[in-house]
């Protein structure tokens, strides 16, 4: 099975988002809004469109926890349902319940360090 394809987002903290943003958008050219960026690409293999999300997130945002990091990744993922069941018979730690947007579906995990890792599977 195909686990991880690609990255889907990269997420951080920060003092002042919106300052951040408006760096990001001044020096490096990002078409920044209060959720971040958003770059697209195509997949090789079958030209489809693909997005990787760029954000920053408060300084105090609980969202990364239970890690004590400065960063989350998200991972693209297909059949997110049966990794999450081959990932729990590896015993690794599933931190929630697996919600589905318009957008796709999401559920986070922790590595052996505590980090916070999204996992998506993006409704292509």
């Amino acid at each position: 099975m195909k686990k991880v394809t690609g990255i889907g987002g990269v997420f951080f903290k920060s003092k002042d988002p919106k300052a951040i943003n408006e760096w990001y958008k001044t020096h490096l050219g990002f078409d920044t809004t209060p959720y971040g960026t958003s770059f697209e690409w195509k997949q090789l293999e079958d030209d489809k469109k693909g997005l990787t999300q760029w954000n920053a997130f408060p300084d105090a945002t609980k969202y990364f926890e239970p890690s004590t990091k400065e960063f989350m990744i998200n991972y693209r993922v297909e059949n997110l349902e049966a990794l999450v069941e081959e990932l729990k018979k590896e015993g690794v730690t599933i931190l929630d319940k697996m919600e589905t947007y318009d957008y796709g579906k999401f559920i986070h995990i922790l590595d052996p360090e505590g980090n916070k890792i999204e996992l998506w599977e993006p409704a292509d």
